[in-house]
């Protein structure tokens, strides 16, 4: 039996925009557009028709006429909706940043590569966080600046944390799921989101966007393509 495909909502202003997007995420590649919003503004209403497991992931346009992709991410984390991808063709760093704050599991500029499109969706949907390597040193800086996370020398800011928990923080870094996680591990995903949940408390970080920003901050990841080695 093959794999459910991944549900997609995709929220862009442009038509052209959102073809081009449906030629990339194919049904023959696993992906399932359920869903379109001519604007953020339209996405509370559709993930309500849709229902609890009728979404996997949205892909998120930044700058829209009426609502914008922050405005609509952060409606969507407040009603516990499924994770979000935003693009944008702007190097703004500041929007992406405001993204993350807004709770967006990860970031592309929409002129990356179709691959990466391919990858990004999918890594988001399965729960994990994708940061487009061309600008996530600068934003992290912005991200910093804006929602700071406990800062110090890596041999004091971890100490809280086992081994284990290092290796899922490592994990969760470079755009992991926990599905992901779990299998390199070899452990249960079940433990995973309890590694996780711990990983949360002991560092008092609220969410992976600023697991990320510690993990960096701290000497464990260096700044490359999420999910690179």
């Amino acid at each position: 039996m093959s794999e459910a495909a991944v549900k997609v909502v995709l929220v862009d202003d442009q038509e052209l925009v959102r073809s081009g997007l449906r030629r990339i995420l194919r049904r023959r590649d696993g992906f399932e557009i359920v869903a379109e919003c001519a604007d953020g503004g339209d996405v509370p209403a559709t993930l309500s028709s849709l229902g609890a497991d009728g979404v996997d992931v949205l892909v998120m346009d930044l700058r829209m006429r009426a609502v914008d992709g922050i405005t609509a991410t952060r409606a969507v984390v407040a009603a516990d909706g499924p994770p979000v991808l935003v693009l944008t063709t702007f190097d703004d760093d500041e929007m992406l940043s405001g993204a993350l704050r807004a709770g967006a599991a990860g970031f592309l500029l929409k002129d990356s590569s179709a691959d990466d499109l391919i990858r990004a969706v999918r890594t988001v949907a399965e729960g994990g966080s994708w940061l487009d390597p061309a600008v996530t040193g600068r934003v992290l800086d912005r991200f910093r600046t804006f929602a700071p996370v406990p800062v110090g020398r890596a041999s004091d800011g971890v100490d809280p944390l086992t081994a284990r928990e290092l290796e899922v923080l490592r994990a969760m870094a470079v755009g992991r799921s926990n599905g992901e996680i779990a299998a390199e591990l070899v452990i249960s995903e079940l433990t995973v989101k309890s590694h996780v949940g711990r990983i949360f408390t002991k560092l008092g970080l609220r969410d992976r966007p600023a697991a990320i920003v510690y993990a960096y901050d701290h000497g464990l990841v260096s700044p490359l393509r999420p999910g690179s080695n």
